[in-house]
């Protein structure tokens, strides 16, 4: 297995295997091996581009250290056993189905371990889990859900906590957030249910005074999903009603003419600072919505490249670091995120926190790391001694 250097760029803490301790808590539950239950799928839209993620973890997740145990959520929420085949995940259009097979969390630090239940059997003990590698994206599963049941049922997990993944999917409170810390977010409005409700005029009046064009999004979705650009303040409504499909919650936000440019985050070891990548950035090429959305992301590619390392000035890239590092701390992140930015040759302004970004072979956060010097599957292995590391419960 490949490693990072002793010494990351810029002075970063080192990274991968070798840099991590020992876990003294972890069960070892398998025959000396730490069994990890990687958990994707889920009931929001995202769900297919969560299954994409799972099929390259359980390609490059290292067999001869984990016992995988995969476990699928389906839209309807149910938990069941999946076979341990990545084809059957690939494509970006996987769906998990109900099996006979579900799986059952038991709460509380002495359940005991996850059990299989059967129609018309005794419930099985499926044994005990070292660590949970959540690979959700979306609601009911990367804000702060799912984290708030493994905080329950005692198990470490990969990545943020309640708090901290609750708000890097709220884009209102993410902003807020980090403007308190003073770091420099864009400018923008939001539009609740009861505002939409009770005072439309004034919502859309708020929404155009940031000038056109504007970007109506969902306030808690990703994958661009419900996105619209706005150039008009007659296709407004029509853009708030898009967004209301997945979330009634809905944040515009005013367009920044700049290039995007993102920035991997990596938690430290013990008290180490959070590790950050070289930049990258994500250059279109005249995809037909006219932004990055999910068809561009994960149907279509054709118009998407992405550079790593972005062609920044030294002075950029390393703000673009610095500021990646503190809205990690600033959130109370853990474990990974991707912070976006947009760059317009004069400021960098912090566009989104990602606390579980797209992690497939192809996606940007992995490939930050690769040409960082931290190769995939040594990236999933740290992630894992990472969560090993952490106490359960409050930290």
């Amino acid at each position: 297995m490949n490693t990072a250097p002793e010494t990351a760029p810029d002075g970063a803490a080192p990274t991968g295997p070798a840099a991590a301790s020992a876990p003294t808590s972890a069960a070892g539950s398998s025959g000396g091996k730490v069994r990890v239950a990687v958990v994707f799928g889920g009931r929001s839209g995202e769900h297919p581009v969560s299954c994409a993620t799972a099929a390259g973890v359980l390609r490059a997740i290292d067999r001869d250290r984990y016992d995988v145990l995969p476990i699928g959520i389906t839209r309807a929420g149910e938990w069941v056993l999946v076979a341990d085949d990545p084809t059957l995940l690939e494509g970006g259009r996987a769906e998990i189905s109900a099996a006979d097979a579900q799986v059952l969390v038991p709460l509380g630090e002495r359940a005991g371990g996850l059990v299989v239940a059967e129609p018309g059997q005794v419930p099985q003990a499926l044994g005990s889990v070292d660590v949970v590698l959540p690979l959700l994206h979306g609601p009911f599963g990367e804000d702060g859900t799912l984290q708030g049941l493994l905080e329950m049922a005692g198990v470490r997990y990969v990545g943020s906590g309640v708090l901290a993944s609750a708000a890097g999917m709220d884009k209102h409170y993410m902003k807020v957030i980090l403007a308190g810390h003073g770091l420099p977010v864009g400018p923008y409005t939001v539009i609740t249910p009861r505002t939409w409700r009770t005072d439309r005029a004034r919502a859309l009046d708020a929404a155009a005074s940031l000038g056109f064009p504007v970007f109506v999004k969902p306030a808690r979705a990703g994958s661009s999903l419900g996105i619209s650009k706005v150039d008009r303040p007659e296709d407004l409504e029509a853009a708030v009603a898009e967004a209301q499909r997945h979330d009634p919650k809905v944040i515009v936000e005013a367009g920044i003419d700049g290039r995007e440019i993102e920035c991997a985050v990596l938690e430290g070891h013990g008290d180490d600072a959070p590790r950050t990548s070289v930049p990258g950035e994500i250059v279109l090429h005249g995809p037909a919505s006219g932004f990055y959305d999910y068809e561009t992301k994960y149907l279509d590619t054709a118009p998407l490249t992405m550079a790593a390392p972005a062609e920044l000035p030294e002075d950029v890239a390393a703000q673009v670091r610095a500021l990646a590092a503190d809205a990690f701390d600033a959130l109370g992140c853990e474990g990974l995120a991707r912070v976006d930015f947009f760059y317009d040759g004069r400021r960098v302004i912090i566009n989104e926190v990602n606390t579980m970004p797209g992690f497939t072979p192809f996606s940007m956060y992995p490939l930050l790391w690769e040409k960082t010097g931290l190769s995939y599957p040594a990236l999933i292995d740290e992630l894992i001694q990472l969560a090993l590391e952490r106490d359960a419960g409050l930290r």
